[in-house]
């Protein structure tokens, strides 16, 4: 029998949910803990389980869960999404705002300027505030509906409270720079074609037959505008984005009211240079017409609006020569071509590489060495090749052959049917080990400090280490002949493989390296079986039940631990005391009892939500900003105007490592 009681609860259950996600994909300013996220998460899931009639369509735990179709329902607009016209130059703004007074016979004109992202166009329908449906941009009158797709972007709310009867929210889905380095990364060592840019990756992520794809992605929402609306009125765009921002949606920051197209010009060349600075891809500037009124009077072609121009930033190219196409090999033995160029600066860094991808992108674009190519940065990240000018060719150029074997063990090269990589299969290969090696110690895996490739290729020539069990039987005396490391260094970075013991479960799975399982995917992993021993005897079908771990990956972690030699290498890792288990912190005590404390940049060895816990749970006051009453800022890297902050007010600063030590009471 559902009560009112029953009822009451899974509502505000509901609400907190909402109200911490804004907090935590909007806002990036966490009030709670990860776990005491989840823990009201799985509660509502409980809920909902045995009252499966409580369950709504807005609901937090409905945002993946929709079913892959074998085609995009396509559905007509009420209101055009119409595209934008181009500037390339400031004349040409100068022509638009002439054009923009002599229609509006007056001179008094504002603008808002917003930077342009470089996404995918969606258009979001709301009811009565619930989400309803998420179409694409089409062709600007028909859309295709990727609802399913749309609701596992944390940052778009399921639910608009305050919400008019109806309103069509319109924005950018994009792809943060960050998740398109990691998710290419995942495609190469997996042989799968990398997508060119940010772009194309969220259009191709947005796309996905199975949402779970898509939310594996990690795409972000700015939302900008708004199309047929009923039972609300809105003087002008300035209004529209504190609107939006009000019904919680993420509204880019860098937007301004300008009074003159001259100033319009003075930001969009600012941002020329500094838009590379940003987390995310942006390819220009739009300049809107601040009043709606105006706007109406305007109006618009059948293909764009007269009161609205984007300005396109000339693409970051440059010339430059292949002198070279050499391979290098990653963890999963996979071989991936790249050219050393003649070197050349572009978006303000110099490039002496470019990455090749694997033989497929070569033979696509027929790059050979000695060729002069065209060049530009991915994603503003990765130098890459875009063209190759044929014209300018000698006859003195040479085709690119992937060598038959392993360039370091001689073992045969395979390519498996249906994949574009060629990959060493010999686990003993030298190359193989060494990027195991690199991958353990690693920042996101166990977090060994000073223990970087130069260390590791100096232990593995003094044939000090073959495995990764080999680095916590590592002595002073072991590590002091390497080149460059005394016996300040060596005591250092003993230190830090001590302290890398701790790191929990989930890191130490990530770290062993096994094929096609990720960071998040070794997080689900430990949530599930919570223990090493557990998931060691674990079948393939247990595995395969882990929400978000596909067959593949569940194979490869089968045979991983039914490897003799893995198990071994494991073995012997726990008589160093590795942590195996899942890391469930339990801090108690008072030791930031009086203290107003800040946290700020990424933190690596624990997550935001749960530092912020912890502070509170040892008496800490936690703040979002800081203050003339903050006590303590704990930073972690690419710490920013906080960090500047604190120092200028000569507030105490520590770093994560004090941190640790502090709440693991060292």
């Amino acid at each position: 029998m559902i009560t009112n009681e029953i009822i009451s609860k899974v509502k505000k259950l509901r609400e907190e949910l909402r109200y911490h996600s804004y907090l935590y994909y909007v806002l990036d300013k966490p009030e709670i803990s990860d776990f005491e996220f989840d823990k009201m998460y799985r509660e509502l899931v409980d809920f909902e389980s045995k009252y499966p009639e409580l369950i709504t369509q807005d609901s937090p735990t409905q945002r993946v869960g929709g079913k892959a179709t074998g085609d995009f329902k396509k559905v007509e607009f009420k209101k055009p999404m119409l595209s934008l016209s181009n500037a390339f130059n400031g004349k040409e703004l100068i022509e638009f705002d002439r054009s923009v007074k002599e229609t509006l016979n007056t001179d008094n004109i504002e603008y808002i300027t917003e930077l342009k992202i470089d996404g995918l166009s969606m258009n979001l329908i709301y009811e009565e505030g619930k989400l309803i449906r998420g179409l694409t941009r089409g062709d600007g009158k028909v859309g295709e509906d990727v609802t399913a797709n749309v609701k596992t972007i944390k940052s778009i709310p399921l639910y608009i409270e305050n919400a008019p009867p109806y309103i069509e929210i319109r924005g950018e889905v994009f792809m943060p720079r960050s998740s398109f380095v990691s998710l290419n990364e995942k495609r190469d060592a997996a042989g799968i074609m990398p997508f060119a840019n940010c772009r194309n990756a969220a259009s191709g992520s947005i796309r996905q037959l199975d949402p779970n794809v898509t939310a594996s992605r990690n795409l972000d929402f700015f939302a900008y505008s708004v199309g047929e609306t009923e039972g609300i009125e809105i003087k002008n765009q300035e209004s529209l984005l504190n609107l939006l921002k009000k019904f919680h949606f993420k509204v880019n920051p860098n937007y301004k009211k300008i009074n003159s197209i001259e100033k319009v010009i003075e930001i969009i060349n600012e941002w020329q240079e500094k838009r590379h600075h940003l987390g995310y891809d942006t390819d220009g500037m739009v300049v809107k017409v601040n009043d709606f009124e105006q706007q109406n009077v305007l109006g618009a072609t059948s293909k764009d609006p007269k009161w609205a121009i984007a300005y396109k930033y000339p693409p970051e190219e440059a010339e430059t020569v292949v002198e070279n196409i050499i391979v290098t090999m990653g963890r999963t033995g996979v071989l991936t071509p790249s050219a050393d160029l003649k070197s050349v600066q572009i978006a303000g860094t110099v490039v002496k590489r470019a990455t090749l991808h694997n033989m497929n992108f070569i033979e696509e674009k027929d790059i050979r060495i000695g060729d002069i190519v065209k060049i530009y940065k991915s994603g503003e990240i990765i130098p890459e090749i875009s063209v190759v000018l044929k014209n300018k060719r000698t006859g003195k150029e040479k085709k690119f052959i992937m060598p038959s074997e392993c360039p370091l063990c001689k073992h045969k090269i395979y390519r498996t049917e249906g994949e574009v990589a060629y990959r060493c299969i010999n686990p003993d290969c030298g190359g193989v080990i060494r990027e195991n090696l690199i991958h353990f110690a690693s920042r996101d895996a166990m977090n060994i400090e000073g223990l970087g490739p130069a260390v590791i290729d100096g232990l593995l020539a003094y044939n000090l280490i073959e495995n990764i069990a080999d680095f916590y039987e590592l002595r002073k005396d072991d590590i002091i002949q390497i080149e460059r490391m005394g016996e300040k260094s060596a005591k250092n970075l003993l230190t830090s493989i001590e302290n890398s013991k701790n790191r929990g479960l989930s890191k130490f799975l990530f770290a062993l390296g096994i094929r096609h399982l990720g960071e998040k995917g070794s997080e689900l992993i430990s949530e599930k079986f919570k223990d090493i021993d557990v998931l060691m005897n674990a079948s393939v079908d247990s595995i395969k039940s882990v929400s978000g771990i596909g067959n593949i990956t569940a194979e490869h972690i089968y045979k991983y631990f039914k490897n003799e030699k893995n198990k071994k290498i494991i073995e012997r890792l726990k008589n160093h005391g590795i942590l195996m288990k899942l890391n469930e912190r339990k801090s108690e005590g008072n030791a930031f009892k009086g203290h107003n404390v800040v946290l700020t940049g990424k933190l690596s060895n624990i997550g935001r939500r749960e530092a912020g816990e912890i502070i509170k749970a040892l008496g800490g006051n936690l703040q979002s900003t800081v203050t003339k009453t903050t006590t303590l800022v704990i930073v972690g890297e690419n710490a920013g105007s906080k960090l500047e902050k604190a120092r200028e007010k000569g507030i105490k600063i520590i770093n994560e490592n004090d941190f640790l030590k502090i709440i693991n009471n060292k």
